[in-house]
């Protein structure tokens, strides 16, 4: 890697013997000369780095895609997602799990359930001490539970966080009104299974006000009992919230609102894709984007661009086409909203079949597992350009640094030559008067 000296640097400092030779100079023109290769190698580096940046961005990108994809071919995601609705929401409201079967169903509600509740004459307050004595609670036919007042549990305080501890089916408080503090006994369970008693003891005496009651209703005819007003199990999938006595139709349908949303976040986050992509092979400053000449980016555009063309069969919804959504010159996909909301009201089982296949084999799966061969953490294409880049940069760096330490000796030499350079041009003065004197010569300029 040597280099001959520069000796312009050196005929340039020449012109007066006063000044010398400028060696910093001299020395950073010989180095800047010689660093060329570096400077080259650390431009790839920078087209390196701008590649990995484009290909995260990328993988970003693909991933909410993929994220919005799996949204899709959940079997009971957005698109098995159901709405109900009722007639009467003064009766009975309702809600269903993703698959249930659409349909209307009556329900007559005779009575709501009701909880079991008692409480107690009042006293001072809830720190008041309570005479000494004792009473029983025991809910339905399970041993009762004696508490007992003057003996550590000396308060009506002390009486609900007795209660409270024994975890017997009963939960206490205590509630003030105008007369002072009462103790408040309510079933932890609703339904005539949670109903209790509760013996008068001696200080203090109970009332049940209200008595617990299962509900009562028929769904499409048939009687049904509930100890709570939420009955689930009666119709597979669907839950109905008993709000008061009367009759209403519940009706269950897709929830097409739902199946919008995902399906315009899948078209949202393949035009992200597509739109970096594109930018891609965008020319400015005739020159296109880092990974314009990779194979995995053109890979994948190709099974982007093919969405358009991916047929789910011969049904009312196979193709993206049907559902409205449609194509542009640049490969990015819009949504006729009218037409996909069609499309999920007359047929909602198509459009999911569309999406999730007969063996989650439809168009949501296959897409990502194309979408997977490209960003697999192990074997993904992307993956796999990242290693490489990684091991080239690595391999320029050594080259880098191998290449610093010989100019830093390089540098150290050059310094060396050129102060030596300069000192002889220091000493020429004075052995041209010496070689004068010796020739006699008087005239510095002979």
């Amino acid at each position: 890697m040597g280099s001959s000296v520069d000796l312009s640097s050196i005929l340039s400092a020449m012109g007066s013997s006063s000044s010398g030779i400028d060696v910093a100079s001299a020395v950073a023109q010989e180095i800047s000369a010689e660093s060329q290769p570096m400077q080259i190698w650390k431009q790839q580096q920078s087209n390196l780095s701008n590649q990995t940046s484009d290909i995260k961005a990328i993988e970003g990108a693909i991933t909410t895609l993929q994220d919005a994809l799996s949204a899709l071919k959940n079997p009971v995601g957005a698109l098995a997602t159901m709405a109900t609705s009722s007639s009467n929401s003064t009766v009975t409201t309702a809600s269903a799990a993703a698959g249930t079967v659409a349909g209307n169903h009556t329900v007559v509600v005779s009575n709501l359930a009701s909880t079991d509740t008692w409480y107690s004459t009042a006293v001072a307050s809830g720190t008041t001490a309570l005479a000494a004595g004792s009473f029983n609670i025991q809910v339905g036919t399970a041993s009762p539970i004696t508490v007992t007042t003057g003996n550590g549990v000396n308060t009506l305080n002390d009486v609900v966080n007795y209660i409270n501890g024994q975890k017997a089916g009963v939960t206490a408080s205590v509630v003030n009104d105008a007369n002072g503090a009462r103790l408040a006994l309510v079933a932890t369970n609703s339904g005539a299974a949670g109903n209790f008693t509760v013996s008068n003891g001696s200080g203090l005496t109970f009332t049940q006000p209200t008595t617990g009651q299962d509900a009562s209703l028929t769904i499409d005819g048939i009687p049904i009992d509930s100890a709570s007003n939420t009955v689930s199990g009666a119709v597979s999938g669907l839950t109905f919230n008993l709000t008061g006595t009367g009759q209403s139709t519940v009706s269950v349908a897709a929830d097409a609102s739902s199946a919008s949303s995902a399906i315009n976040a899948f078209v949202s986050a393949y035009n992200q894709v597509i739109a970096d992509v594109n930018s891609e092979y965008q020319v400015s400053n005739n020159q296109q984007g880092p990974l314009a000449g990779d194979p995995a980016l053109a890979r994948l555009q190709s099974l982007l661009l093919g969405v358009g063309s991916y047929s789910a069969g011969n049904t009312a919804a196979g193709t993206l086409g049907q559902l409205g959504i449609s194509m542009n010159n640049d490969g990015t996909l819009t949504v006729d909203s009218s037409a996909l909301s069609n499309a999920l009201q007359s047929n909602s089982a198509a459009v999911q079949n569309f999406f999730q296949g007969a063996s989650s084999n439809g168009f949501a799966a296959t897409l990502d597992t194309q979408l997977n061969s490209l960003v697999d953490s192990v074997s993904g294409a992307f993956t796999i350009d990242l290693q490489s880049i990684k091991s080239e940069n690595t391999n320029l760096q050594n080259e880098i640094d191998d290449f610093q330490a010989y100019l830093d000796t390089r540098t150290t030499y050059l310094t060396n030559e050129y102060n030596q350079a300069d000192i002889a041009l220091q000493e020429l003065p004075n052995e041209l008067d010496q070689l004068n004197a010796m020739l006699g010569n008087n005239n510095k300029n002979s």
